[in-house]
């Protein structure tokens, strides 16, 4: 046996550095304390959810492979980033609330003085490697070190889409606080960032960052980075309440009745982000369709058609075998079918939740290929903004492939 356990010291030490580290140490004493975490591993709300896809691989194999479905899951021309200057956020809102999307799961919250960044991924692959897994399909809105000051980092879960190693480095050299789910600070010692700004959270605890309160309150996922899923981080969704506002990210998560008793506790919310794409029938314990998504915000807003929905964990990495439009699209229905407000903005187009207007187009109609019936609406979508052809003939960012990878 100790030549087993050679060989699989020898391995780890090549492992990259992106897999980060497992919990430890006191770290692991106080997961191992937590009432969330049972027979060895961290347990979801609503029993056991199914964490790896369903079916046979030839089954998933097949609707990857599908000639009739692959171009339909990625845009046709480019897609329509907000170019976000240092003017756009330097001015305080008017509001005292401004949110601004940067693709994927990533968005800046400024909220009654503070600014909040939520999931950061600037890096060009959600993945471990820097010459495989899922690539862009549009470039981030600015650079990082644009961005300015940034008074906490929230951070839901430590998949890819949500934990970008080369990303949290960069951070690391700023003044920033981290909040994390319990055992997640792990990885970001292992990457540099020092324990006196960790804030490592289990479900329903909180910490104050100036004059916000952060609050990990439950999700319905799963987590893992390396070769191993040990279970040993957990995954969170998040509030964070000002003076005057409050906003909600779903990070990653199936539907689950939980989100009414998190309204209840904490809402009701300005804005909601809410996960709605990389779903499927694969996985849907782990993912929320977009009328699934809609039915979460109106539980957390108690019912009722209040505050403003953002929908996130869409249109930057092809992660499922949907339609790349589908989850824009999907939401916009189940907001009019339901009477709720929500925000459509642009890759990096910053808007205010509590404002008259909210930005409202559906801009990935104009990069996309329509569903076989058309649009739903009358409306005429924007332009194309390359046609087929000339994306073909030019370097992109990414080629709208999916990846043979779990969805994060």
């Amino acid at each position: 046996m100790s030549g087993f356990r050679s060989l699989s010291s020898g391995l780890g030490s090549l492992q990259p550095a992106a897999f980060g580290a497992d919990p430890s140490g006191a770290r692991m004493a106080r997961i191992r304390r937590s009432p969330h975490f049972k027979d060895g591993v961290f347990q979801n709300p609503g029993g056991t959810a199914r964490t790896r896809p369903s079916g046979s691989v030839k089954s998933l194999a097949k609707v990857y492979v599908d000639k009739e479905s692959r171009p339909r899951r990625a845009p046709q021309g480019t897609v329509p980033v907000h170019a976000t200057t240092l003017a756009d956020i330097a001015r305080p809102p008017a509001t005292g609330l401004r949110v601004t999307w940067m693709g994927h799961s990533s968005v800046l919250a400024e909220i009654d003085g503070q600014r909040v960044l939520f999931d950061p991924v600037w890096g060009e692959r959600c993945s471990p490697f820097p010459f495989a897994g899922p690539k862009r399909l549009h470039p981030v809105p600015l650079p990082l070190a644009a961005l300015g000051p940034v008074d906490v980092v929230v951070i839901s879960h430590d998949h890819y889409d949500h934990l970008d190693m080369p990303t949290i480095k960069a951070l690391a050299g700023t003044d920033t606080l981290f909040a994390v789910p319990l055992g997640v600070g792990a990885h970001l010692e292992h990457w540099g960032v020092s324990a006196d700004r960790l804030r490592e959270l289990d479900w329903h605890e909180e910490t104050r960052v100036g004059g916000l309160t952060l609050t990990a309150t439950p999700a319905r996922h799963f987590c893992g980075r390396g070769l191993r899923n040990t279970q040993h981080t957990l995954w969170a969704s998040w509030v964070v309440a000002g003076s005057e506002h409050r906003v909600y990210h779903s990070g990653d998560t199936g539907y689950f009745e939980g989100f009414r008793d998190i309204g209840a506790a904490h809402g009701p919310f300005d804005a909601t982000m809410i996960q709605i794409g990389a779903y499927s029938d694969f996985w849907p314990d782990i993912h929320m369709t977009p009328e699934e998504g809609m039915r979460a915000h109106l539980d957390l807003q108690g019912g009722e058609p209040r505050g403003v929905m953002l929908p996130i964990h869409w249109g930057t990495f092809n992660l499922a075998p949907h339609p790349w439009a589908e989850p824009g699209e999907g939401t916009l229905a189940a907001a009019r079918a339901t009477g709720s407000r929500v925000a459509l903005p642009r890759p990096g187009e910053p808007f205010e939740p509590t404002s008259a207007t909210v930005p409202a187009d559906p801009w990935w109609r104009g990069v996309a290929l329509p569903p076989s019936g058309g649009w739903t609406e009358t409306d005429a979508p924007a332009p194309l903004a390359d046609t087929v052809s000339d994306v073909q003939g030019k370097n992109s960012t990414g080629t709208g492939e999916p990846e043979t990878v779990q969805a994060g």
